[in-house]
């Protein structure tokens, strides 16, 4: 069961690669394109690819790290309570937060907008230092900026991670993140080489109702396995 989980998180990151590139698609294009000017000469394909893998690398490490608090926290709650009714609550309240994740990605209702807004606390403190690391002129800034841009607000990312409370542990927590961080990694890294012709794509509606009925369709799913407990 906590594989299928692990294998959904891939999924529910690969569909949401329509908001990831509208998240992310700006400093995916600083890597691309934002090479300080001394190496604009030397800038190539492999070039470009190393500094994306470097930057997602930061991203997946902060996102991992943020998977396995919130396990952990699940972890204590479930301790400190009744661990089946807690269990049970978080894996409910997990499947909620998927399905207004799809309906967020469809753009049929924007709640998780503000959710996206709360988080902005934390990000105002975080943004200025991103900034000092553009535009990326070598592999440590890509990996530094991957670092804080793990933590910018994002509807997608607070959903998974409300999803990680349910986890148990501190692992189980950030290997979740891990898979969802695993599965918007080909979207992001097309972004870098595709970058045009990928944001055509994904701002098609039929594109982005699409992958929200198929999040849609994974907390269905996970609501009906609860209502079998």
């Amino acid at each position: 069961m906590q594989e299928f989980s692990y294998l959904t998180a891939f999924t529910v990151g690969l569909l949401g690669g329509v908001h990831c590139i509208g998240m992310c698609g700006g400093i995916v294009g600083a890597l691309s394109f934002g090479l300080s000017a001394d190496k604009q000469q030397a800038k190539t394909s492999s070039n470009i690819f190393s500094l994306l893998l470097a930057y997602n690398g930061g991203r997946l490490f902060s996102y991992a790290l943020a998977g396995g608090l919130m396990g952990g926290l699940g972890w204590l709650l479930a301790y400190w309570l009744d661990i089946r009714s807690v269990q049970i609550a978080l894996q409910f309240f997990a499947a909620v937060f998927m399905l207004l994740l799809g309906l967020y990605l469809a753009g049929w209702w924007s709640l998780l907008a503000k959710l996206e807004k709360a988080g902005g606390f934390i990000w105002k403190y975080l943004e200025p230092v991103a900034r000092n690391y553009i535009p990326v002129s070598n592999l440590r800034h890509a990996l530094t900026l991957g670092l804080l841009w793990g933590w910018l607000p994002c509807g997608l990312v607070y959903s998974v991670l409300i999803w990680a409370i349910a986890a148990g542990s501190f692992q189980q927590g950030a290997l979740l993140m891990l898979s969802f961080g695993l599965g918007t990694l080909p979207n992001l890294l097309a972004m870098g080489l595709f970058a045009t012709q990928l944001h055509q794509w994904v701002r098609r509606t039929g594109v982005r109702q699409f992958a929200g009925i198929m999040v849609i369709g994974f907390g269905l799913w996970n609501l009906v396995l609860l209502a079998r407990y």
